[in-house]
Parts: C-alpha cells; sequence; structure tokens
C-alpha cells in the first residue's frame, strides 16, 4: 500500500524548486523530519495517513531528496559504485542489470564508471570511493588498489566481479580465465585442430585466457599459436585489421578470438573475401554474444552466466550491508563457471 501511495503522488509532478528542504516539507506536513525521511526510505514504517500527508507535501512543495547529501550525512550510504574495465563492450551488460535490479528492489543507488587499467589511474577510483560517500564497491578482480583496512571508518565493502583469485580484496565471484584457456584448448585440439592462430586485445583477462590456452597447447606438442594482439578495446575494426595482418603471413586453420566482438568481426572479412567458415577457417569466440547464434555461420564460443555474477554480487552487498557491525564476515568466494557453445563455426 505505501509504495502506491509514493508512486501515485509522485505521478503528479510540479514545479521544483532547489532550495525545498526536508525540513520545509516537515513543516508543511505537520511532523517531524524524521518522519519524512522515513516515508521518504522505509515507508512501511510509517501509518498510511502520515504517508499521504507527508507526500502531498512533497508534491506542493516540489521536494527531490538529494541523494549525495544523504550519503555524505549518513555512516549508511544507500549508494554503491559499479566500476567495469570499459563501457564500449556489451559483454558485461547483463551482469550490471542484474546487479542494478538486486540493489534497486532494496532501495539502494548506483553510479557506473570506466575503471582504467592503468595502476595510477585505479588507485585514484579506490582513493574517490573510499572517501565521504561511503559505497560498495564492484571491480573485475586484480584491477584496483586495495582500499583502506577493515579498522578505518573509510572501509567499504568490495566485490570483485568477473573474476577468481585466491587472494581477494573482499569477496569474490566470477570464474577461472586460466581454466576456460585450458578447456577451450581440449575441446579444440579433440575436434581435430592443430594448427592455432589467437587475436586479442591488449586487456588482462583476454590475454590471461589467451597464455593458458598456448600452455595447454605446448602440453599436446601441437604447432606454436600465432598471437596477433591490437590496442584495447574489442572492436569490429580490431578485429578485422587483425585478420587481415593474419592473412598476410598465411591462411590459419582456425582462429580464437578473445572477444565474441572479434571473432563475429573474422567472420565478416572472412566473407568479403571468399573464405568459407569451417571449411576453409574455423572460428572461435568468447562471450556468447546475443549476435552470436545469429551469425553466418553461427558462433562457436564460450558463455558465462553474467546474470548469476549479478545477482550474487547484489545479494553478498545486501548481506553485507544488513549485517550487524559486529557479525563475523562470511566469506564469499563463488565461482559460477562457464559452457563452451558449440555452433557451426568450428
Amino acid at each position: 500500500m505505501a509504495k502506491k501511495i509514493i508512486e501515485k503522488t509522485l505521478a503528479q509532478p510540479v514545479s521544483m524548486s532547489e532550495s525545498v528542504t526536508l525540513i520545509d516539507v516537515a513543516k508543511l506536513a505537520g511532523v517531524a523530519p524524521m518522519t519524512v525521511s522515513r516515508v521518504l526510505n522505509r515507508p512501511e514504517l510509517v501509518h498510511s495517513d502520515t504517508q499521504r500527508k507527508v507526500m502531498e507535501a512533497v508534491r506542493t512543495t516540489g521536494y527531490v531528496p538529494n541523494l549525495l547529501a544523504g550519503n555524505l550525512a549518513s555512516s549508511k550510504s544507500k549508494l554503491v559504485a559499479i566500476l567495469l574495465p570499459t563501457i564500449a563492450n556489451s559483454i558485461f551488460s547483463d551482469t550490471v542489470q542484474a546487479m542494478m535490479d538486486g540493489l534497486t528492489a532494496s532501495g539502494y543507488r548506483h553510479c557506473s564508471a570506466s575503471s582504467p587499467i592503468r595502476a595510477s589511474a585505479r588507485k585514484r577510483w579506490s582513493r574517490r570511493f573510499s572517501g565521504g560517500v561511503r559505497t560498495a564497491s564492484c571491480w573485475p578482480a586484480r584491477r584496483i588498489a586495495k582500499p583502506r583496512t577493515s579498522g578505518s571508518p573509510a572501509h567499504i565493502p568490495v566485490v570483485e566481479i568477473w573474476d577468481l583469485t585466491d587472494k581477494p580484496i573482499d569477496m569474490v565471484i566470477g570464474f577461472s580465465h586460466e581454466e576456460v584457456g585450458a578447456q577451450v584448448a581440449q575441446h579444440l585440439l579433440a575436434k581435430g585442430y592443430r594448427k592455432f592462430v589467437m587475436v586479442s586485445v591488449d586487456d588482462p583477462r583476454g590475454l590471461r585466457r589467451c597464455e593458458s590456452f598456448q600452455r595447454e597447447i605446448a602440453k599436446h606438442r601441437a604447432a606454436k599459436p600465432v598471437f596477433e594482439v591490437s590496442p584495447a578495446p574489442a572492436t569490429f575494426q580490431a578485429g578485422r585489421e587483425g585478420f587481415s595482418r593474419l592473412l598476410e603471413k598465411k591462411m590459419p586453420e582456425i582462429i580464437v578470438c578473445s572477444s565474441d566482438t572479434l571473432a563475429l568481426d573474422v567472420l565478416a572479412e572472412a566473407g568479403s573475401r571468399g573464405i568459407s567458415v569451417p571449411r576453409d577457417l574455423a572460428v572461435m569466440g568468447f562471450g556468447d554474444l546475443s549476435s552470436a547464434a545469429y551469425a553466418f555461420p553461427a558462433l562457436s564460443t564460450v558463455r558465462v552466466d553474467g546474470a548469476r555474477i549479478g545477482k550474487e554480487a547484489a545479494k553478498a552487498l545486501l548481506e553485507r550491508f544488513n549485517a550487524a557491525p559486529d557479525t563475523p564476515k562470511p566469506v564469499v568466494h563463488i565461482d559460477t563457471g562457464f559452457t563452451i557453445v558449440e555452433r557451426q563455426s568450428t
């Protein structure tokens, strides 16, 4: 009922003034400022008649809560920072959406930013988000400077995602990139492929998958893969240009790409050159983008459960937020795994 009352009132916009404060709303409604805060943040704790008075005062005054000011004034911030290695790649979209859905349902707000690869830039981000606004932050593992110790008043919960590490900063949810590389190599070797070419961008996780792939190939005494690396991020241009450079050397048997973005562009470039896939050339991707199954031919790839990673991250953060200060922190180390998806391109 509380939610319906609030939604109905906010659905009737009026002119708003930036000078209106929570105290102004409280005076007009004839209640204490704390009551206004409860109506806006925890309406289930307030009687419905009081909710109506407060929300009518909000509508009349045009009051808009200042979320940043609320975070600065409270030791229990409702703002969560989500940092990604790049916003140029849609591979993280399922994870981010699932995380935002879980946090929003519990009344938390979120902001997103791109986390640069350079160590100096990562340290700057770490300082920004461990300062006055207390945030819970989500980064891919091994990419940020360690925050202040748990004894510091600025300590924040951190959940590292899309990766696994034996020494997490705090909590970690994801999969092993090294295991992806090894299992893809085993899968392709079992299919009879022996002459491999790898195309990647200069991304730490993609390079780790490629290095693991190479190590596994070496165990089976197959020819050492040719390795082509382009600057990050992965783009269609990088895929086509990387493939073109490889063709100047020799026609490979199979190209293993560090992302579906690169793999799909290899397919496009092969088609433009009259190269038949998989008859003349096989192609393997990573990520299982929504377009991978509908490419021509359909792209073989590695599927990661990004939505589950996002859900587990939100759950872990919420449990930490709701725990009593003196409660021992549970160990959160979740391996969400991956699936090799066999399609027409191999």
